[in-house]
């Protein structure tokens, strides 16, 4: 298709809305001539006239009522709308500058010039600042990028080219975005990414970069089979990579700039899951692996972006660890370039919950840039920097040792200094971090020393869920510290986190249930305390109608730990707890199971629990329990057993659901209290069988 027939598709829509495509014109490169019949080309000055039909002179319906409107002499015929039109115009005649009208003038050259005239328009257009808005305005207002998705489709690659150097700049408009996919733009930019131009596939490529940021054109660059074309801009060798631009041929410049644009476009594609999957597929994570590897940062960049947005998936994560991309990327972290420092960081931070990727960046020396990150007080304003640093910082300090190696770089005393800052998600990624290295003793001393705790208490009064979550597990660590304690309960922090309970998100409610635990066990005179708190009891018990096993077992622990107190037990049986607790005996799940038997044990010894429990049909169930290959769960199963069995009935259940082999084999375990309950679960049987045996032999 040439320039003029593409050209007639767009004129005779008076400049504005949607282009329709109804296909392609029959009409090829003899069609220009065909137009100004056996006379030469005419330029774009005399050609505005002679095609009047098609050009700026027609007037759709609408527009010659809107004139005839304006021009007639009863001003009660001039609706409110136009007199609205036309007030905008003249407001905008006044206040735009004369560069959006001169270059409202190349677009109508564009539109009814020739072959030649297009292209001297096109290069004039180049000559504008097309990244200001209003310049952008100026093309969308009078139907410019009709005409421009259009030349895409002609056969002059002139003509092809300059249309896609302006959309590549316009493009970074929204609206001018959602225009190109809304006039069936990205199906033509596919195509030509299997052209052999590399001019063209660059121009395209980058254009696609930024359109794709709109959802629905990364749907349709997936359908029209894009991303393997992309993919395949990256193959470059590692010659072009590793030398310098200077040392570089013409072609080889060719092959890295399509290796940049190929790699920014799949940067805006990977946004999406589906993307991902297609991209995986395509074999793109090599090819990233030997980009990682460039000297040219222009190529790193968008290639990091790539990387991090894909490692949120598993299969990714995996990649990235198998193919040593974690030693390109740690390398990374020490460019002067703060984006690419972030990238790197964000990758790390999504690899790192695996041991091997996060031992991975301590052997190559990652944890040194992170921390210099957290400590750097010039980088703190940079939010999304210092979130991703420190969000690395977290999942790497999972491994023992790495939280060694960050002792060595006082990483908490850095961390502890993060406290004060406004940023949630940075104070989530610290608090984090924080709760990961307080699991070793010295490191809970250190955030005590620093003055860490009271600013953790003083975040209890935060919003952000996952915040309070890391939070709830920083002081459930701390709690066990007898110092650390005292200081939280001068700051009544055991109160604050009783009212987690209260929070809406399950995961705040099973962590400050968690927390809860050591608190009160080590508390001085946790029974009062927690009796003092209104309410606190019944809130607790509450909690055991929630539908999250998580939740559930948290709040089985806290009852567990709060019932070893006489008065609490008796409130806790006010509460209905014996019958709620029954109600969850059937279930599978081998953590609830674990904590629910504790509850169980520590709840049964008071006045007629233990009967209510039997009555309720709860002693079968537990039996089961034992199967579990969780030797977790044998021992609090033993120990709820022992309490039931010493009700006569219970028992007898128990002997009639075949208990007694597994006690016997349990009894012989190597962990001491299990041994015990065990062995007082048999007692207990065994006691039970001889009174029977004596009164039998009574009654002969």
């Amino acid at each position: 298709m040439n320039v003029v027939s593409a050209r007639r598709r767009s004129v005779g829509r008076g400049g504005g809305g949607r282009a329709i495509r109804g296909g392609k014109a029959k009409a090829r490169n003899g069609a220009t001539n065909g137009t100004n019949g056996s006379g030469g080309p005419m330029n774009g000055a005399s050609q505005v006239p002679q095609n009047g039909a098609n050009g700026a002179k027609e007037k759709p319906p609408e527009k010659e009522k809107a004139q005839e409107s304006y021009e007639s002499d009863s001003s009660d015929q001039v609706s409110s709308s136009d007199e609205e039109e036309r007030w905008k115009d003249s407001k905008l005649s006044n206040d735009v500058p004369s560069e959006y009208w001169h270059i409202q003038k190349l677009v109508k050259y564009m539109k009814a010039g020739n072959q030649t005239a297009t292209i001297v328009a096109l290069c004039c257009l180049k000559d504008h600042d097309l990244t200001t808005q209003m310049n952008q305005r100026a093309i969308q207002d009078c139907g410019g990028l009709e005409v421009l998705v259009n030349l895409l489709e002609s056969n002059d690659m002139k003509c092809r080219l300059g249309a896609l150097s302006v959309l590549s700049e316009i493009s970074s408009n929204l609206d001018i975005r959602r225009a190109i996919v809304d006039l069936g733009g990205i199906p033509l930019l596919v195509q030509i990414l299997s052209e052999p131009g590399r001019d063209l596939k660059i121009m395209a490529a980058e254009t696609i970069g930024n359109v794709a940021k709109v959802r629905l054109a990364r749907k349709l660059v997936r359908k029209c089979n894009g991303i393997p074309r992309l993919v395949d801009l990256l193959d470059v060798n590692m010659n072009c990579l590793r030398s310098q631009r200077d040392q570089l041929s013409e072609e080889e410049r060719e092959m890295l700039d399509m290796a940049r644009a190929g790699a920014r476009a799949l940067w805006s594609l990977s946004e999406s899951r589906h993307n991902k999957e297609l991209m995986c597929k395509s074999g793109i994570v090599p090819l990233m692996g030997r980009l990682l590897k460039s000297v040219h940062i222009d190529v790193v960049v968008p290639t990091m972006g790539t990387i991090q947005q894909c490692a949120s998936q598993a299969n990714y994560q995996l990649a990235i660890t198998t193919e040593g991309m974690i030693f390109d990327i740690v390398s990374h972290l020490t460019s002067d370039n703060l984006d690419l420092k972030r990238q790197c960081s964000s990758a790390i931070f999504k690899c790192a919950s695996d041991k091997t990727a996060s031992d991975m960046v301590r052997e190559s020396g990652g944890l040194e840039p992170l921390v210099g990150i957290a400590r750097d007080k010039t980088v703190r304003d940079n939010k999304q920097l210092l979130a991703a640093a420190t969000g690395a910082i977290w999942k790497c300090a999972a491994s023992e040792a790495n939280v060694k190696k960050l002792d060595q770089l006082k990483a908490v005393q850095v961390l502890v200094q993060l406290l004060n800052d406004e940023n949630e998600e940075v104070l989530t990624n610290v608090v984090g971090a924080i709760s990961e290295c307080v699991k070793y003793q010295n490191n809970r001393e250190i955030l005590r020393q620093c003055g860490g705790i009271p600013l953790l208490v003083n975040l209890l009064n935060m919003t952000h869920a996952p915040l309070l979550e890391n939070i709830a597990r920083t002081l459930k660590e701390c709690a066990s510290d007898p110092e650390s304690m005292t200081l939280m309960e001068e700051l009544d922090a055991i109160r604050l986190i009783w009212s987690l309970l209260k929070n809406s998100n399950p995961k705040v409610q099973a962590y400050a249930a968690w927390a809860l635990c050591p608190c009160i066990e080590n508390a001085k005179d946790s029974g009062e305390l927690v009796r003092s708190f209104v309410g606190a009891l019944e809130l607790v018990v509450g909690l055991l109608k929630s539908r999250d096993n998580f939740v559930l077992s948290a709040v089985c622990a806290a009852i567990a730990t709060i019932a070893r107190d006489r008065e609490n037990l008796s409130v806790l049986s006010d509460h209905k707890v014996i019958r709620m607790l029954a109600d969850l005996v059937y279930t599978t799940d081998d953590l609830l199971r674990e904590h629910l038997a504790a509850a169980i044990a520590s709840c049964a010894p008071y006045s007629t629990n233990t009967q209510e429990l039997g009555r309720l049909k709860t002693v079968t169930p537990i039996v089961g329990y034992m199967v579990s290959n969780n030797p977790r769960v044998h021992r609090t199963t033993a120990m709820a057993l022992q309490k039931l069995s010493e009700d006569p009935q219970n028992c007898i259940t128990m002997h009639q659901s075949g208990v007694v082999p597994f006690l016997l084999e349990t009894v012989g375990s190597k962990d001491r209290e299990l041994q015990e309950a065990s062995a007082g679960c048999l007692q207990n049987i065994r006691k039970l069988a001889l009174r029977a045996e004596e009164l039998e032999l009574c009654g002969e």
